[in-house]
């Protein structure tokens, strides 16, 4: 055991507000993984909404675990310490139940580790009754869980507030292994995969999902109706995260524009506003330590009672930021407000460069209202501005890209114009096509283009000190891409590449597959999809006219009440 190890862990420990810890033996133990470093999962506030939730049970103990740092990971592996808990330092397989949650792609390798670190064994088949079960939910698992079909027990397909509840219940009752594993599957947004055998044609590819007719055929994603009847702020406040000991509150969830690369606004339709009361009582109850509020979802400046809330934390003198603003809902008055509260960056997402590929992607965002929030933030005082860009889009070329260019030089000139003499940031990322989403059919944009793409870019502002350019890793994007649409011939090459420590693309050749190829492939409409047996609500068909529109740079308006266009708010969920 490492005593590194545990005054690390008690170290941040000392610095948080509103940690719940148990003594042994009162409660059952419940292991919340977040598989990534402590300061990028405490800014996670699904995992403090899902912590409260198991705490108020009454019978259950939530205990944190991240990814250690990559020194601590060699302080593990030299002493041979196992993964130990924030709240009590106990090890990860004293836990009867083990609860991840997967919000990217590029967490799966991080998750096997931490498994690993854990003393888990990697495959569900190989761990017996007297050892935990692993329940993987988030984003990620939502959409498409097959890569990590073989390594969990169960996945929660949606929304967990509610469906928690009940995986516990199970585990906590009598019966063995097997028998849970069954109960589980008839809980509704639940899938274990234990009770479904994926299909393959003579070429190796996908044709269908067999299921064991004692579970059902399609597993419904859940989504909680109203959200005011549960958590939505932090459960716990530090200064160790990027936020700082901010106070973290729900504002909304869910998003109805409808932009069509967005798995987000698929994942958590509908949009779901919550009462204005209770996020101001949220807010007066909230820590004396914090030092600033955070208002958190998709679609923040779309909540009916923004202006409301934002004048009410300005007069009262909150300091606040926002998560997410689109440049066609901001005012004087939010912008000032948020000015007020110290923000020196304004943050825009045109997405793309050109107004054919923004009518392509349904954003719904001129160029127009870039500038109208440029001179908002000039005005208020803010000195920076920020624009997120992706490329690589379906049906995007070199035009879009250069109008994209031309774009980023006008908006400088207009802060110059406005006063604004701070930083222009410009993030752009390569375009991932997600399951469920319009695109899910469409490739990753070749490599090659990609590359020339960026190299454009950098060329066209390299020599302009005052717009920055951040680009991601390829590498990385390439990955993400094989991960969301994979399965589980996928998720044994990733298992295989953990345990041998080669890199994903070497693990693939080696078995004869392309990285590249495989992750920039066109999916047919109708083809047998891997995630086809999950149910989000909607249907191929409308995901298919959506791509349709998206060719012919139709608009789609945004979620109302009564609309029943893509089927999530439908006689089954109304």
């Amino acid at each position: 055991m490492s005593w590194k190890i545990k005054n690390r862990l008690k170290e941040l420990l000392s610095c948080e507000w509103g940690t719940q810890i148990f003594p042994p033996g009162l409660r059952h133990p419940v292991a919340f993984i977040y598989p990534n470093v402590y300061h990028l999962g405490m800014s996670n506030l699904g995992m403090h909404i899902l912590y409260q939730i198991i705490n108020e049970r009454g019978d259950s103990a939530c205990e944190r675990f991240f990814l250690p740092e990559p020194a601590l990971i060699k302080e593990h592996e030299k002493t041979k310490t196992p993964l130990l808990s924030m709240e009590t330092q106990r090890p990860l397989a004293d836990f009867s139940v083990l609860f991840a949650m997967l919000s990217f792609e590029m967490d799966y390798d991080n998750l096997l580790k931490v498994l690993e670190l854990g003393n888990i064994k990697l495959r569900a088949e190989q761990r017996n009754d007297k050892e935990p079960l692993l329940i993987i939910g988030g984003p990620c698992a939502t959409f498409n869980p097959e890569p990590l079909a073989s390594v969990a027990d169960a996945f929660v397909i949606g929304e967990g507030e509610e469906t928690v509840q009940h995986i516990l219940d199970v585990i906590y009752g009598d019966g063995s292994k097997s028998e849970k594993l069954l109960r589980l599957a008839n809980i509704p947004g639940v899938y274990v995969p234990l009770f479904y055998e994926p299909q393959y044609d003579e070429q190796g590819t996908f044709c269908g999902m067999k299921h064991d007719e004692q579970a059902p055929a399609t597993i419904s994603r859940q989504w909680v109706q109203d959200i005011d009847a549960y958590p939505h702020t932090s459960a716990i406040v530090t200064d160790k995260t990027e936020f700082e000991d901010m106070y973290i509150v729900e504002v909304a969830r869910g998003c109805g524009r409808h932009c069509r690369f967005c798995m987000a606004g698929y994942c958590f339709r509908k949009p779901r506003p919550r009462a204005l009361e209770n996020i101001l009582k949220d807010i007066a109850g909230r820590p004396e330590r914090t030092k600033k509020i955070g208002l958190m979802g998709a679609a923040v400046s779309d909540h009916p009672q923004i202006r409301e809330l934002t004048a009410e934390l300005a007069e009262k003198k909150i300091s606040f930021s926002v998560a997410s603003l689109r440049a066609d809902t901001l005012d004087e008055a939010m912008t000032n407000a948020l000015a007020a509260s110290g923000q020196q960056t304004m943050t825009v997402a045109p997405e793309a460069g050109s107004s054919r590929m923004r009518d392509s992607i349904n954003k719904g965002i001129t160029e127009e209202h870039v500038y109208h929030a440029i001179e908002l933030a000039a005005a208020a005082g803010m000195k920076n501005i920020k624009l997120y860009y992706m490329i690589g889009l379906p049906g995007e070329e070199d035009s879009d890209i250069e109008e994209m260019i031309a774009m980023i030089h006008r908006i400088r000139e207009k802060m110059d114009l406005a006063g604004n003499k701070g930083e222009l940031v410009i993030s752009v990322n390569a375009f991932v096509p997600k399951p469920f989403t319009p695109y899910q059919w469409e490739p990753l944009c070749s490599l090659q283009v990609l590359k020339k793409r960026f190299k454009i870019l950098q060329e066209a502002f390299k020599k302009n000190r005052r717009i920055k350019l951040i680009t991601e890793s390829l590498k990385e994007t390439v990955v993400q891409a094989v991960l969301a649409r994979g399965d589980r011939q996928v998720g044994e090459l990733l298992l295989e590449a953990h345990l041998t420590g080669k890199p994903l693309k070497q693990v693939f050749k080696q078995h004869d597959k392309d990285l590249e190829e495989y992750a920039c492939r066109t999916l047919t409409i109708g083809q047998k999809l891997p995630w086809q047996h999950l149910d989000m609500g909607f249907t191929e068909a409308y995901l298919a006219a959506e791509l349709q529109r998206s060719g012919e740079g139709r608009f789609t308006p945004m979620c109302f009440d009564g609309c029943r266009r893509c089927g999530v708010c439908g006689d089954k969920n109304a």
